[in-house]
């Protein structure tokens, strides 16, 4: 993760929107009165399906489970029926 001033990521806020979106790396702005994050839209994303399926009650333990089994005991993809 890395760490600037609010006055250099003035300076550099192009340079470090990129390396958020190409590094998937967040970029803390530290300020007078706390910090800020700056994240890529695809991490926000990754962040916020997280949240989501944790708040799932008992899909983590099933995930758990199921990445316990062997492939030649799961259904092959084609015969999955959503």
């Amino acid at each position: 993760m890395t760490s600037t001033t609010v006055s250099r990521f003035r300076k550099n806020c192009s340079n470090y929107f990129e390396q958020a979106v190409e590094y998937q790396e967040p970029i803390v702005v530290a300020m007078n009165k706390g910090n800020a994050v700056v994240l890529s839209e695809e991490y926000y994303n990754s962040i916020i399906e997280t949240l989501y399926l944790s708040s799932v009650p008992g899909l983590k333990k099933k995930i758990l489970a199921a990445s316990k089994e062997p492939i030649s005991q799961c259904v092959p993809l084609d015969e999955v029926e959503w």
